[in-house]
């Protein structure tokens, strides 16, 4: 039942001690609202994490040669490692029970690209059908490259998003128009787009065209596959290391590396470089939770300091009360209440406030790593809860003071 005289009796005692109030209560709010946005900072960079590695598969493993360091076989170090045609047929061969889609890459150099009069400086990449499906670009019109350009040598190309806005202004769709590379004339079939505009600044033609037309031979800049998914996370870094460390060996013998020389070449998975972002991400909010739960926890203290305040200026009040017959359990959850009143409004302040900002700004916050920060509201709540029991044990040690006081003793207090 709702006992009017009682909670006047809480804001009574409120308006007494309002500065006091007024500064537990403000540290309490900002220990909810200091938790919450740092929570919701901690979701923002596991969103931004997410983001970043969707653009590619996110089971995607990337090798890329480099330069030996160590001697190895009679064989100095300096040398340059140079894929080639035969590690890719090689691995698709070795790995093709383990690999969902591959594809090798070579980056096209020395080149002129022109629409029209038009001088274009954007990268040309060769790269085969498969590779739409690891490095993950979104078709905005027409197609991608297919295998029938590449046994063909087709002359064909497609072009990022980025490109189109730039270059084709003047028809409404790039899809059939021609570009000339080096002076060969090029059709456009395609425009991807990319999480990333620097990443729509490149033209992709075919890898059997790369090589052939323009002086490519065998040679590959860069090898890419994906593996099928599996049940849970550790299970696809568990698949991702191993077929990375089998990658790696092959390449090494097949190069004559020694195989602790790890500048020789560079072998990446999106599988593990997730599991480290994640980690610190955990990290990070096990730091958060630390810190917020310090100046909540400062303020629970304040909550229990000042129901001692409150008892001590209230010692007479407490023994006419007893003297008219108040039972200790009454005295007892005299202070209590108000010791819940002030942490439960100023929890629910921090959290509304702190919730309220998220919910406006956390849409528009996009940088690199931090996207859309927000927080799980039932979890932000249940803290609130358990900040209001913490409120009420602070409360209990000045409430059972007050509930000891003698009749006689608390008359003669001045």
């Amino acid at each position: 039942m709702f006992d009017i005289e009682r909670w006047q009796e809480i804001f009574d005692t409120i308006r007494k001690n309002k500065l006091r109030t007024f500064l537990t209560g403000l540290s309490v709010a900002s220990g909810i609202f200091i938790l919450v946005i740092l929570l919701g900072f901690g979701q923002g960079m596991r969103n931004g994490i997410e983001h970043e590695f969707k653009q590619d598969a996110t089971t995607s493993v990337w090798a890329w040669p480099g330069v030996t360091s160590k001697e190895f076989k009679g064989l100095n170090p300096g040398r340059r490692i140079q894929f080639n045609n035969e590690n890719f047929e090689n691995t698709a061969s070795m790995f093709r029970e383990t690999v969902e889609y591959k594809s090798p890459r070579i980056f096209v150099r020395n080149i002129t690209v022109n629409y029209g009069k038009e001088s274009l400086v954007y990268s040309v990449q060769g790269v085969s059908a498969d590779f739409q499906f690891i490095e993950g670009p979104t078709m905005r019109e027409g197609r991608f490259i297919n295998y029938q350009d590449e046994t063909s040598t087709g002359k064909v190309a497609i072009i990022g998003d980025k490109i189109k806005k730039d270059v084709f202004t003047e028809v409404d769709s790039p899809v059939g128009e021609f570009i000339e590379i080096s002076g060969i004339p090029f059709k456009i079939v395609g425009v991807f787009g990319e999480m990333q505009d620097r990443e729509e600044e490149r033209i992709y033609i075919p890898i059997t065209t790369a090589q052939r037309v323009f002086n490519g031979g065998d040679r590959v800049n860069s090898l890419s596959y994906t593996l099928p998914e599996v049940e849970n996370f550790d299970q696809a870094v568990a698949q991702a290391v191993k077929f990375k460390d089998d990658l790696r060996s092959y390449l090494q013998q097949s190069h004559t590396v020694a195989p602790d020389d790890d500048a020789a070449m560079n072998v990446w998975s999106a599988m593990e470089e997730a599991k480290r972002y994640y980690g610190i991400t955990n990290s990070m909010k096990l730091f958060f939770w630390f810190v917020g739960g310090c100046t909540i926890i400062a303020g629970v203290v304040g909550v229990s300091n000042i129901m001692l305040i409150v008892v001590k200026e209230r010692t007479r009040e407490i023994g006419i009360r007893k003297a008219l017959g108040a039972k200790p359990w009454s005295i007892v959850g005299m202070i209590l209440h108000e010791s819940i009143f002030v942490t439960a409004i100023s929890g629910f302040s921090g959290l509304i406030f702190s919730m309220t900002l998220l919910e406006i700004l956390g849409p528009h916050v996009k940088i690199d790593y931090v996207m859309n920060p927000s927080v799980n509201f039932k979890v932000a709540f249940s803290t609130v809860l358990v900040l209001i029991f913490a409120g009420a044990l602070a409360g209990l040690v000045p409430a059972l003071r007050a509930a000891k006081v003698q009749v006689i003793e608390s008359l003669r207090d001045e």
